[in-house]
């Protein structure tokens, strides 16, 4: 009974940070939720990755959708990107073998913080007129060539993509805030979709248990988290998205590394 409560406790806790991470700031929830299920309950990593990665599914769709009501989603010129990162993805696995994980996942945490303080610090007022202003063709080559960028880097480090794809959005395509997040969770679910089926076929079924509470949790939060973010001044969501990356990049190399 004790071991039933605790990794209810524990996917609680890993999908409120999953769903909160992913409805305010477009954060892979397979950051959060493969760390905790590592550490606390001793699941092989690459099942709890798996895990992460379907969990992100819904909760990105869900937050994609709450986005997408409130007018805060760009289908059509994400597709470009979407299409470039999934397929440099594979190319960023690949090398990625090569070197240490964990140290690999750190530096990820580290730039995490580096990007959560410049949103703390330069927040986005980028508005969509703005971003309509800029010429089709201009922004189909930058979509691409961000895409090859956040793709590598996903499938490299394996984790970061929501965070990589939203700088790129915001900095790289001028995307305002709330459009830059719900177009970010839109992409992740197709990434966090072909990563956790991929999971699954070559590493089997994961612990059914810890994947239902986690997806639920995940789910959740993230739909609390897309409602209040669309209710949010652009000032006021660059602050929780910066807060919302600094604090789970401390959680997870306190929990990695301590």
């Amino acid at each position: 009974m004790e071991d039933i409560l605790l990794k209810i406790f524990v996917c609680f806790i890993a999908g409120a940070g999953a769903g909160i991470g992913t409805g305010f700031a477009g954060m892979s929830a397979a950051a959060v939720i493969g760390p905790m299920l590592i550490t606390f309950l001793g699941i092989p990593a690459y099942e709890a990755v798996g895990i992460g990665l379907i969990s992100d599914v819904l909760a990105s769709f869900i937050s994609a959708y709450t986005y997408k009501k409130s007018g805060n989603l760009d289908v059509k010129n994400s597709l470009p990107l979407m299409v470039s990162v999934l397929i440099v993805t594979m190319i960023g696995s690949f090398v990625a073998s090569l070197l240490p994980e964990q140290a690999m996942s750190g530096t990820m945490q580290i730039a995490m913080i580096i990007i959560g303080l410049r949103f703390l610090l330069k927040p986005v007022t980028t508005t969509k007129e703005q971003l309509e202003s800029i010429a089709p063709k201009k922004r189909l080559i930058k979509a691409i060539v961000g895409g090859i960028f956040v793709g590598f880097i996903c499938g490299f480090v394996g984790a970061g993509g929501g965070m990589m794809l939203l700088l790129v959005l915001t900095t790289f395509l001028g995307y305002p805030m709330h459009l830059a997040v719900g177009t970010s969770v839109f992409i992740m679910a197709f990434t966090a979709l072909t990563g956790g089926i991929s999971h699954f076929v070559i590493g089997g079924v994961p612990d059914i248990f810890c994947l239902l509470w986690c997806v639920v949790f995940t789910l959740f939060w993230a739909r609390i988290a897309a409602k209040i973010a669309n209710k949010s001044n652009a000032k006021i969501l660059n602050r929780v998205v910066g807060i919302v990356m600094i604090t789970i990049s401390i959680v997870i190399l306190t929990v990695n590394f301590f």
